[in-house]
């Protein structure tokens, strides 16, 4: 029998490249403050992250979470930031919790260490020929309050991991696009995250075991911010896009 599958924000853009990969893979149960604007591959809940009794209803009786709910703009004040990506993360984790979930995967984001790029002090350790490569164990170095957001729910997930033995896995997800990677914009090639990728990350999110874990969600470009050492490692994460790879017309195969 399949597993059973929570993903918030499924109307997203996360949610729609999770779906368009893995609509047949499990029993899904969807949840948006929007309704669907298709056909959806499961149960659909139209209720906001932060109702706590929708929530927990949507809860029951599935195996894992995929919560990938919130404002997801890089310019989102506290004003918004505050109810939808902190508040709804923790009415989350606590109805988790109490349904006795044992998994959740949390989409995080690479704004969580957006400072670290720009700062000339960057320890040499996160160098590597000019190139980036943090693995998660930096101290978080948010660039905005979206990216003070996604370090609080990284937090959150560590605490409810510590005290209920939530098994948590936070993907600081990167450059996430439909079909190709960004054209001429050379940071979101080195960040970039295709829609396979990204849905094969978190199928290996639901059916890897782990403990507490910081994983980048980026695909294997030839050049790269971030190392995908520990997605690959504990997640079993093998990427098959490169934005190297782009040929103007179609991913090379």
């Amino acid at each position: 029998m399949a597993q059973s599958v929570l993903l918030t924000g499924a109307e997203g853009h996360v949610g729609e490249a999770i779906l368009d990969g893995l609509a047949d893979a499990y029993e899904w149960r969807l949840l948006d403050r929007d309704p669907p604007t298709g056909d959806p591959p499961g149960e659909f809940v139209v209720a906001d992250i932060t109702d706590e009794a929708a929530v927990r209803q949507a809860m029951e009786g599935v195996d894992a979470v995929l919560h990938v709910a919130g404002d997801p703009r890089k310019t989102a004040p506290w004003e918004s930031v505050l109810p939808n990506n902190i508040d709804g993360t923790k009415v989350v984790y606590d109805a988790a919790v109490d349904a006795g979930i044992e998994k959740v995967a949390f989409a995080s984001s690479n704004h969580a260490v957006g400072h670290y790029e720009t700062d000339e002090r960057t320890p040499e350790m996160y160098r590597t020929d000019d190139e980036f490569r943090l693995d998660g164990t930096e101290l978080p170095r948010p660039g905005n309050l979206y990216g003070v957001s996604k370090v609080t729910g990284e937090a959150l997930g560590r605490y409810y991991h510590d005290e209920y033995g939530l098994s948590v896995v936070n993907v600081r997800i990167g450059n996430l696009t439909k079909g190709h990677p960004p054209i001429d914009y050379e940071r979101g090639q080195a960040m970039w995250l295709s829609y396979r990728d990204c849905a094969h990350l978190f199928d290996r999110c639901i059916k890897a075991d782990y403990d507490y874990e910081i994983v980048y969600g980026i695909s294997d470009n030839d050049r790269k911010y971030y190392s995908l050492e520990r997605a690959k490692e504990v997640l079993g994460y093998e990427p098959r896009d490169n934005s190297a790879e782009w040929d103007g017309d179609e991913m090379v195969a």
